[in-house]
């Protein structure tokens, strides 16, 4: 055996590497001509011993020489090629071995091309690439890791695989990209594992993985090695159906859930119910309502319960709170098998500054702006995403495609598109940049929801992106070649306060506020709309639905009953936060379950009947749906009769069905009441919201009215119906 190569060294190269300084270990460590022969070096501060083992012929085994104190080995191989096969065998100090291939043999492994797409934005599979892959590379099994961190002066791995020392996996900078990859053989699936980063100025960072598939939450915030390419689907028959979806022309009723708070199990400790068990509980009870589809407020990972998910730090992780990726799937799998749409809250708006996170990742500024005048909320205590930034706009648009493709989810609502749209949204005068035309509009975050509109669309024909934007930006929901910003729906915010603020009046009072009701209508064909009384309004002092109703017990139901009626014949999609449903008194708490016992009171349970009734007769109905985004869908009966507090209006289907709606919004029956009607027929009931199983007084229309020849309100043909005391009937027209 020659002499050892190590005198051949820069001995301040050496030194950086054992104080975890050096910038590229792949200089030092693993294999290395030394003249003729091969020198193979290892630094393992935990070894005892360290021998290279041949591949080939395992009994060929050559001792690692310590040749210095902190672990640094090396075997010097004579006449030995470059290419030869080798494992490394290691004697811990506590006498336990272990025998993998060395990580520092390895070639670059990331392509030239993933990283021009990536540093170009357009990498659409980026979450294929970066992150923690268990891979298999000549014959050795491990996992490969990936991260981008261009500023930093060295990047490790460390896990409970390498006892979190930051010294003994440094990992390759790709230069020109700023991206660090590392293969670990032998590193298994689950194993716990950080990146451990020196930054420019020295500090040392520990920090989760920003693609990491699965993360603790918590006070524990270590990333999980996790294979997802495990699962089997069992929903091929709703993703081949989807791509022809045309939700625009199709019921859509949301039913809104914060799965950490829907339902809890009080004889375990009052735990949250897993993933597992939702598919047993929310999606039976979501079917038995009528929904066509969930909306789960955010479940990527989050460190803060009080934020109910819209802090985000690992945005490619399902929260742990509930179980694993693949019991997510099962739940996501069952709810197609049912046929029930899987939506999911997406915030792209900004990002919590938790150590762990992603805030000054590598030491600098790196997904957000350095000037707080553009990258800080300050009403929230979060940062805001650097829009400009090629890869961080393929970071999130990734993100946004890999929850529809590997979470085969259905639809994406935006939170917080208002605040991403204006630089200067909550902001003082003084505490904004404009844009280079000196305006206010973020042109940056403009093109970037565009650009993830027409990607989700592209690649995902069938599914539904949803803007929560309560401005008047134009075409939010118009396609980009347009003008618009390419979602399929908008939140209606405009609706929601008009009309909770007209409920919210005695009936006295209303016949002053007719505005309230009617404005909406004015502007309901500029988007795509989706009616929403979402968690929002349930928060913070501003009272659950019932409670915002005026009167007495029995006034405050008949109020919310005939509320959510007008909401199902107010053209526009529907969305329903939980609880709603059955007329919760208390305001929503995220820390507690839903007040599942009143539905043992008749009047909350007769509430739940009609919200079911009312989702099953809007799918039924054409006329509710196939024409929301259009002036032929409806048509104003009547809108003058403010001192009674009634208006009736019609919904019509594009074969032509008609429905008939009437309100009246005081507590005093309305006999006799003359609507006209375009038509002749039977007009039969559906919907009577003072009926009796709903916990009304019974007032009705005994099952339908004909239609008298006898013109009234500019129609040929109108109908004299018995109008319940704070209620809505819904009639259809049967020529």
């Amino acid at each position: 055996m020659s002499s050892f190569s190590i005198n051949s060294l820069d001995p301040i190269e050496l030194s950086a590497l054992l104080v975890a300084a050096h910038s590229d270990p792949f200089r030092i460590l693993g294999p290395h001509r030394a003249g003729d022969d091969l020198a193979i070096r290892i630094f393992r501060p935990d070894a005892r011993e360290v021998s290279i083992v041949d591949a080939a012929e395992e009994s060929h085994i050559v001792a690692a020489q310590r040749v210095h104190v902190e672990g640094f080995f090396e075997a010097v191989l004579p006449q030995t090629s470059r290419d030869f096969s080798y494992r490394v065998r290691v004697v811990h100090w506590d006498g336990s071995e272990q025998i993998a291939a060395d990580a520092y043999s390895y070639g670059t492994i990331m392509g030239e091309v993933d990283l021009h797409l990536f540093a170009e934005g357009n990498h659409q599979q980026i979450y294929e690439k970066f992150g923690a892959h268990l891979r298999t590379i000549g014959k050795e099994a491990g996992v490969y890791f990936a991260v981008w961190a261009p500023n930093a002066q060295r990047v490790s791995v460390v896990g409970d695989f390498n006892g979190w020392d930051g010294r003994v996996n440094p990992m390759r900078k790709l230069l020109g990209s700023g991206v660090w990859e590392l293969f670990l053989p032998g590193v298994q699936e689950g194993a716990h594992y950080k990146f451990e980063i020196r930054t420019p100025a020295g500090r040392v960072l520990l920090k989760s993985d920003p693609f990491a598939f699965f993360n603790q939450h918590g006070i524990e915030t270590s990333s999980l090695v996790y294979d997802l390419d495990r699962y089997q689907w069992e929903d091929r028959a709703w993703m081949e159906s989807r791509p022809a979806k045309q939700w625009h022309r199709s019921p859509v009723s949301i039913y809104e859930v914060h799965l950490g708070s829907w339902r809890r199990r009080a004889d375990e400790g009052d735990r949250s119910l897993s993933y597992l068990e939702f598919a047993q509980t929310l999606l039976p009870y979501v079917l038995e309502m009528g929904y066509t589809h969930v909306e789960l407020m955010p479940i990527a990972e989050h460190p803060f319960e009080g934020s109910w998910g819209y802090q985000v730090t690992n945005y490619y992780a399902p929260t742990s709170r509930f179980g694993t990726p693949d019991e997510l799937r099962h739940f996501i799998d069952k709810c197609h098998q049912s046929d029930i749409g899987v939506i999911m809250d997406w915030v792209p708006a900004h990002f919590p500054k938790d150590a762990h996170g992603l805030a000054e990742f590598d030491g600098t500024d790196l997904y957000e702006h350095l000037d707080p005048r553009q990258g800080e909320h300050r009403d929230w205590g979060t940062l805001i995403f650097n829009f400009g930034r090629n890869e961080v706009r393929n970071f999130l648009i990734g993100n946004a495609l890999f929850w529809l493709d590997q979470y085969h989810i259905d639809g994406l609502r935006v939170d917080a598109v208002a605040s991403m749209l204006y630089l200067d949204y909550s902001r003082k005068p003084s505490d904004w940049i404009p844009n280079v035309f000196g305006g206010r509009e973020n042109l940056d975050a403009v093109y970037f929801l565009k650009r993830c509109n027409e990607v989700c669309y592209e690649r995902f024909p069938g599914i539904m992106t949803i803007a929560e934007e309560s401005t008047a930006w134009p075409g939010v929901s118009r396609p980009t070649h347009l003008g618009g910003l390419g979602f399929g729906f908008k939140w209606n915010m405009g609706w929601m306060h008009d009309f909770l603020h007209y409920m919210a009046l005695d009936p006295i009072y209303r016949r002053f506020h007719q505005g309230n009701i009617t404005f909406s209508l004015l502007y309901a064909y500029q988007e795509h709309f989706i009616l929403v009384l979402s968690h929002d309004e349930v928060v913070h002092g501003k009272r659950s639905l019932l409670n915002k109703m005026p009167g007495d017990e029995w006034q405050k139901f008949a109020n919310l009953r005939m509320f959510y009626a007008w909401m199902f014949g107010h053209p526009g999609k529907k969305l329903l936060f939980m609880g709603g449903e059955f007329g919760q008194w208390n305001e929503w708490n995220h820390d507690r379950s839903l007040d599942w016992h009143l539905l043992e009171s008749p009047r909350h349970d007769g509430l739940r009947r009609l919200v079911q009734h009312l989702n099953h007769i809007y799918k039924q109905e054409p006329a509710l749906w196939d024409q929301d985004d259009s002036h032929a869908g409806f048509e104003w009966i009547d809108f003058h009769d403010a001192d009674n507090c009634v208006v009736a209006f019609l919904r019509r289907s594009c074969a032509g069905d008609l429905l008939i709606f009437a309100v009246n919004a005081t507590p005093v029956v309305r006999g006799n009441y003359r609507i006209g009607v375009p038509a002749g027929g039977f007009y039969r009931e559906i919907v009577n919201t003072d009926a009796a199983t709903y916990g009304g007084s019974n007032v009705g229309n005994l099952g339908g009215i004909q239609a008298e020849d006898a013109a009234w309100q500019g129609r040929t043909h109108s109908i004299a119906v018995n109008l319940p005391p704070l209620a809505t009937v819904a009639f259809k027209c049967e020529p």
